[in-house]
């Protein structure tokens, strides 16, 4: 059997998958049973004729082979051929029909899978994700040739893959670009505006900006300002005389006073009132401020970076306008390729304080060396719709793990894709969400049959298939890359 499956392009462009403009379609490996450390590397697709079919495998060299590569700002490593002794020579063969899509053939001894399903070849644009059966899980991606340079970062290069000297862990272009901006802000004076949802890492990047800054020698002063009390927040920003305002009351230096000298970070600024927000104006044009109970005003010299999930609409105008360096800090669904890489991470970090952890998923119980994870568990983490970013992620690894019946290897489990957090509630007149078949067990042409023999409209589809909403059929359609087409199509 043959099944061919299509990734619509509009889903591609939300992984900012478009070829051209210096970009190539290729193939990065999410993860390897084999070879865990490889992880993140890609084999790009060259410009060659369009009927050329390329060869990947454990093949070396020849004209025909892609080339494996560790992307990093203006260097391309290349690393070798898959090593794995559980695939071919030649395991996959690849064509470019175009410019948005891979057709990937399957010619090794190895299965692949795409969605749980075993096919023999599929056409897949960037976003895709395909495995080779308890071996490896391979994704569609769209790069350009050579990352762009960044000069102001630190030149000492960490492992790659792993957590670069900050924390922040990522080898994809837009952990790169975000690396480029935190190295361009550190190195300017101005106040600055981080936003990011919730769990993306916006502390993590503020630590990285004042490590970055001529300000390191002091310490990082980090103050969630959603916890101030709204009667109280001068007192905490500027500090109070002593006894003031009664008698026997402490002088306090306030959060101005101790960032004198170096940086200030106030985290959920947004959730300040913008009539609170409006207080540090003075201190943000002049670095003037007064203590509560003094008369004569004191200065400080201190960048504030205000970080916030919330819109910019959410800050006061003219605070917003004194925030003149801004960072947009990308949320895992932008940043996909990474996720195994963090998962692996965070496992690192958990391990080196549970010696059971350790034990049970590490070789030789060793937390530095790499878990040992399925492909399956990689592929449905690197696709899941996360709300939260990375604390949704380690939240989801510890359920794992509890549910876990013993195994050395940490693996899918059945609830991870048939029911995604994120997944949005029936609709009113709508089965519950748990009574209907497990979507997982429907096969791709069962799906697009039943689509067909509707012509394309998903209510009675889903019934006929015996999903439990029209809202779990949609994401099985996205999930396959399905068309939903009419008869007269």
């Amino acid at each position: 059997m043959v099944w061919t499956v299509t990734l619509d392009p509009e889903d591609s462009t939300r992984v900012g998958a478009h070829a051209g403009g210096g970009r190539r379609l290729g193939l990065l490996l999410l993860w390897s049973v084999d070879e865990p450390e490889r992880s993140g590397e890609v084999a790009l697709v060259p410009s060659v004729s369009r009927k050329a079919q390329l060869e990947l495998g454990r093949a070396e060299g020849g004209p025909l082979q892609l080339d494996w590569i560790r992307q990093r700002p203006g260097i391309n490593e290349l690393t070798g051929p898959l090593r794995s002794p559980r695939i071919s020579r030649v395991q996959l063969q690849v064509r470019q029909p175009d410019d948005e899509r891979l057709e990937i053939s399957n010619v090794g001894r190895c299965p692949m899978l795409v969605g749980g399903c075993p096919i023999e070849q599929a056409t897949l644009g960037p976003g895709a994700v395909l495995e080779l059966r308890k071996v490896a899980a391979l994704m569609v991606v769209s790069r350009p040739t050579t990352l762009p340079a960044c000069p102001e970062w630190p030149s000492a290069r960490h492992t790659f893959g792993a957590a670069d000297p900050f924390g922040i862990v990522g080898e994809s272009p837009e952990a790169w670009a975000l690396r480029g901006q935190i190295a361009f802000i550190a190195g300017r004076p101005a106040h600055a505006l981080i936003r990011g949802a919730s769990g993306t890492g916006k502390e993590l990047v503020a630590q990285a900006i004042h490590a970055l800054s001529p300000r390191r020698a002091r310490p990082l002063i980090a103050r969630n300002a959603a916890t101030f009390p709204e009667t109280l927040v001068d007192a905490e920003l500027f500090g109070n005389a002593k006894s003031y305002p009664n008698v026997g009351t402490p002088e306090r230096p306030g959060l101005v006073g101790e960032a004198d000298g170096s940086t200030l970070l106030l985290d959920e600024f947004g959730e300040l009132p913008q009539a609170v927000q409006a207080h540090l104006l003075r201190v943000l044009d002049a670095g003037e401020y007064s203590r509560l109970g003094e008369a004569k005003p004191r200065r400080a010299d201190l960048r504030l970076i205000a970080a916030t999930n919330r819109p910019e609409s959410a800050i006061k105008e003219d605070v917003l306008a004194r925030l003149r360096l801004r960072i947009e800090v990308p949320g895992l669904p932008q940043r996909r390729e990474d996720v195994p890489l963090i998962a692996a991470h965070l496992l690192r970090r958990i391990a080196r304080q549970d010696p059971v952890i350790a034990r049970r998923y590490f070789p030789a119980g060793d937390p530095e060396r790499t878990p040992r994870i399925s492909p399956r568990l990689m592929t449905a983490l690197a696709l899941y719709p996360f709300a939260t970013h990375v604390r949704e992620l380690e939240a989801l690894l510890w359920r794992v793990m509890s549910e876990e019946t013993g195994d050395e290897t940490l693996d899918l489990p059945s609830w991870l894709t048939a029911a995604p957090a994120a997944a949005p509630e029936p609709e009113a007149g709508e089965p519950n969400a748990d009574s209907g078949v497990d979507p997982l067990s429907l096969s791709p042409e069962q799906i697009q049959a039943a689509l067909d023999a509707h012509d394309g409209r998903q209510e009675p589809a889903w019934r006929e298939l015996g999903l439990s909403s029209r809202h779990v059929l949609t994401r099985l359609v996205k999930r396959y890359g399905l068309r939903v087409r009419g008869r007269g199509d």
